[in-house]
């Protein structure tokens, strides 16, 4: 099962390059976060095109349809069906998350899409990383992925220490968000991985690589960023590759780069 995870930066004129640049890759599951009121009926007929007709919309999945649609939201489309999975992620913002069960090749799959608000929204970053910590925890076992923009962590060090947005750039804790806003995010990066869950990227390259999914524009290029986009998954699944999509965000469709991974 081949997956990719995208924040498409709510891009509209730049819609039909990131469909193209999907099918160039043929997933069996795309999960996108940014999607907008405008985009979300183009994006539904491109997967439509795409051959992943099985759609399903964050604020969709919390309201029924029948409330005024946010802003923006995440969205999940599959080749296959898509049934109920065996978890619910209560986040503060209903349609930063949408989670559904995928009848894949590899059996039923739950897969998570979350788009974590970032530190300028406030608190509710740190209360929507809790909420996706005790949705894993209250999970039944089996096979599951959660993936998108978690917006975390700030650093990554070569030996697999993590240091999350709680602190400054010379990693000393803020007092305005201290040690609980700390373990929120690094109770899933890395974290979900004392619930068994494996980060696709990590354990195929290590932590020696370092590959900003987001990054800045100098004059000479990107010069810095973090890696927020994320793929993570639950036994028994094992991933057996996984890889960013940067010439997509060089390319300027959008700033992050995709992320994929393939699953046995």
């Amino acid at each position: 099962m081949r997956l990719i995870t995208w924040n498409v930066a709510r891009r509209t004129a730049r819609l039909a390059e990131q469909a193209r640049a999907l099918a160039t890759r043929s997933p069996d599951v795309v999960a996108l976060q940014e999607v907008t009121r405008r985009t979300a009926p183009l994006w539904t007929r491109a997967f439509e095109l795409l051959g992943l007709g099985h759609v399903r919309a964050g604020f969709c999945a919390a309201t029924g349809g029948t409330e005024r649609p946010p802003a923006m939201w995440v969205m999940l489309a599959s080749r296959r069906p898509l049934a109920e999975a065996a978890l619910t992620l209560t986040v503060p913002r209903p349609e930063s998350a949408v989670a559904a069960s995928v009848d894949s090749e590899l059996g039923p799959v739950d897969v998570c899409c979350v788009h974590v608000p970032n530190a300028a929204n406030g608190w509710v970053k740190a209360r929507t990383l809790e909420a996706i910590r005790r949705g894993l925890e209250a999970a039944p076992p089996g096979p599951r992925i959660l993936c998108g923009d978690l917006n975390t962590p700030r650093r990554e060090l070569p030996g697999g220490e993590t240091i999350s947005f709680a602190r400054d750039t010379r990693g000393r804790l803020r007092p305005d968000r201290g040690q609980e806003w700390d373990q929120a995010e690094l109770g899933v990066v890395p974290g979900l991985r004392e619930l068994g869950y494996v980060d696709a990227f990590r354990s195929l390259h290590g932590y020696e690589s370092r590959e900003p999914s987001w990054t800045w524009r100098r004059i000479a290029g990107h010069g810095g960023g973090w890696r927020l986009d994320h793929i993570f998954a639950s036994p028994p699944l094992r991933p057996v590759a996984c890889r960013y999509h940067h010439e997509w965000r060089e390319r300027d469709l959008s700033d992050h780069s995709a992320l994929e991974a393939d699953f046995t």
